[in-house]
């Protein structure tokens, strides 16, 4: 059994013995905080940059140098190191099958205006100290100027009512990703605002994506599934029916044909180009890429045809 899988197995049978939450319970939204820590509006679509995304250009790892080992990722799903470059720069560095759609992901996510942390695909590069001179390719996540504060939970936040929000969850549902759970997501606090806020709210482990959502674990990185999978498949008083089978689908429960038809909207203004640089920045060839791009497109699609369903939110049972 993949690590992943494994660990999130595990996770569900302790989680099956605990007291159920009554049933029909609302998330208790948190204190109201700026939307900038979440969000922020990324103006004109067409001009970000999928390929080196946050950070750009002089963020991307020196494959030329070697990077000293701190310590080994054990405690995770997938292979990994904390490393340092000649620079002092902190990155973590995973491996394994989650790589490349973390950052396809990723760079999505951050396209549309959320907060990501800086992430590098990087084919060949050098470990010193490690148990190994020259690992397979590793995915680069940095690591410094901020502090991790933890995780913070999709049910649970001070965005759960706003628009940005409801559209991150659906981006992450046209996108399969099956693991939506607090566990992945952290709070980075900044010592001086970056980007106009000093906390962010980060969907930071997006790598069970662009694969097929099941349940209790489903695929990730994998284009015949991610294929064989639609999006959404009709609404029906209020509600849409997502083809969605994975945990956390308590997070479908609220969001209306309106919502899903915005989401795609500013989705569709991604370009072809941008969509290819996001794929491209994750290790992707081309033909493979253009595949997704084509299934995203036909998700899309889906999405904007719900434009003439009712939106009425349904009435809650007492």
């Amino acid at each position: 059994m993949a690590p992943r899988a494994f660990f999130l197995l595990l996770s569900f049978v302790l989680l099956a013995g605990a007291a159920p939450a009554p049933k029909g319970a609302a998330a208790t939204p948190a204190a109201p905080a700026p939307m900038a820590e979440l969000w922020v509006d990324p103006g004109d679509l067409s001009s970000r940059n999928l390929f080196y995304g946050p950070g750009g250009r002089g963020s991307v790892p020196d494959p030329a140098v070697d990077y000293q080992l701190r310590k080994r990722d054990t405690t995770g799903h997938s292979q990994g190191y904390y490393v340092r470059d000649p620079a002092g720069r902190k990155w973590k560095v995973k491996i394994g099958e989650e790589v490349s759609s973390e950052i396809a992901a990723s760079r999505i996510l951050w396209a549309l205006g959320y907060r990501q942390p800086v992430l590098h695909y990087v084919p060949r590069w050098r470990l010193r100290g490690g148990p190994v001179a020259a690992p397979p390719p590793g995915r680069f996540r940095l690591e410094s100027g901020f502090e991790s504060q933890g995780p913070w939970d999709w049910r649970r936040n001070p965005f759960v009512s706003s628009r940005p929000y409801r559209t991150l969850v659906i981006v992450n549902l046209l996108l399969n990703n099956w693991d939506m759970a607090a566990s992945n997501n952290r709070i980075y606090r900044f010592k001086q605002p970056s980007e106009g806020a000093a906390t962010w709210y980060v969907v930071q482990d997006l790598g069970a994506s662009l694969g097929k959502t099941r349940w209790p674990i489903g695929t990730q990185n994998d284009i015949e599934d991610f294929e064989s999978q639609e999006f959404v498949l009709g609404a029906e008083d209020g509600r849409v029916r997502f083809d969605y089978h994975a945990r956390h689908r308590e997070l479908l429960r609220d969001l209306t044909p309106q919502d899903v038809v915005i989401a795609c909207q500013t989705l569709a203004q991604l370009t072809d180009r941008q969509l290819g640089d996001a794929f491209r920045a994750g290790g992707y060839s081309e033909d493979l890429a253009a595949r997704f791009i084509r299934k995203i497109k036909e998700k899309i699609a889906q999405g904007l045809a719900l434009s003439g369903a009712d939106d009425a939110r349904p009435r809650r049972s007492p």
